[in-house]
Parts: structure tokens; sequence; C-alpha cells
């Protein structure tokens, strides 16, 4: 029981102080850095520390829903989505900082609600949970889809975080489909996307 606190608080330390470090190559870093202009620069920053924000709640998200999970498979698997966000998170930031810009200021609160979220569907059991990060994936590839359509034309380099994001994400989504997700009433979809858009809206300017 110990461990099972120890894991997601370690988690969460990891995540508000920027602690994180990918296991694997950052998408497009060997692209040379794009000619923005001060616009196309503040947008682009925009949208990755939204990006940024999605990878903190993803992560705090996937902590409580592991920590109330019955079954140590849908554990296994909390644990190795969990792995790959956090790739992303690292991919965001070391973007952000690219950009001269920085992370969102309420991160902390993006994360603690995250974490509340995650430990009620968890609270529904299993197959319900699993449903959850079903759609809350689904959302998250359109979310990203639409960023690499709106992002500068020039910025490669955001782009190829973003689709490599966009890629992972749907393979975390047909993870949890395969393991017996079950879909989710209208309204608590509705619900999820309301919230995702206002977190976007703050986190772009905060």
């Amino acid at each position: 029981m110990l461990e099972n606190l120890i894991v997601p608080f370690d988690r969460a330390l990891r995540t508000l102080t920027g602690t994180v470090s990918p296991t694997r190559p950052t998408p497009g870093e060997r692209i040379a850095e794009p000619n923005l202009t001060a616009h196309e620069r503040r947008d682009a920053a925009g949208l990755m520390r939204v990006n940024h924000t999605g990878e903190v709640c993803a992560q705090a998200l996937y902590a409580a829903q592991a920590l109330v999970a019955r079954d140590a498979d849908v554990r296994a698997r909390y644990a190795e989505a969990a792995r790959e966000e956090e790739d992303h998170l690292a991919w965001t930031q070391a973007r952000l900082t690219e950009l001269d810009a920085r992370p969102s200021l309420l991160n902390p609160l993006w994360y603690a609600g995250s974490f509340a979220i995650g430990l009620a569907a968890g609270v529904a059991g299993d197959r319900a949970n699993l449903g959850f990060v079903v759609e809350t994936e689904r959302q998250v590839e359109d979310h990203l889809t639409a960023h690499i359509e709106r992002l500068p034309a020039n910025d490669t380099k955001s782009r190829a975080i973003v689709t490599q994001m966009r890629d992972d994400e749907a393979r975390h989504g047909a993870m949890a489909t395969d393991a017996g997700a079950v879909p989710l009433p209208f309204p608590i979809r509705r619900a999820m996307r309301a919230a995702a858009d206002v977190m976007r809206a703050v986190a772009y300017r905060i």
C-alpha cells in the first residue's frame, strides 16, 4: 500500500518540477530551428503550452487510475502508457524552452483536478475506467490534429512532436479498447469535452 502511494507522489513531483527525461529521441530534433515571426512564435508557444498541460493532466489521470484499478494487468497497461506520456511531457517542455516560452502557471491546479477525475473514473470499475481512457485519447487525437493544422506552416519541429504524440495517443486508446473498455454515456463525454475546452483556452494564455 505504501508503494502504491509513493509512486503517484513521485510522479506528481517529477511532473510539476519538470524533472522528467524522455526514453525516446525527440521527434524532429535534427530539424533546424525555423525562422518564425514574433506572432508565429507566440502562437506556436501557446499551442505547445496547451499540449504540455495536456501531458501534465495525462500523468495525473494515469497515476490516479492505476491507483484504484482492481486488475494487475490493467495497472500494468496504465504504467506503460504513462511512461510514453512522460516522453510527451519532456518533448513539449523542451520545445517550449526552444520557443522561449514557459509552461502553464496553473499546472498544479490542472494536475490536482485531473487526479481527482482519474480517481472518480476508477471508482466506477476497471471497464468504465478504461472507457474513460478511450474517450480521453479520442478527444486528445482530435485536438492534436487541430494543432497540426494550426501550427505555423514552417514550424516542422513542433509538427514532428505533435504528430508522434497523436500516433501514441491512438495506440493508448486502442490498448484500452482491447483491455475491455466500455463506452461512456454521452453526457459524460460532453462534459469531458467542455472541461478540455476550458483547459485549452486558459493554458494557451496562462
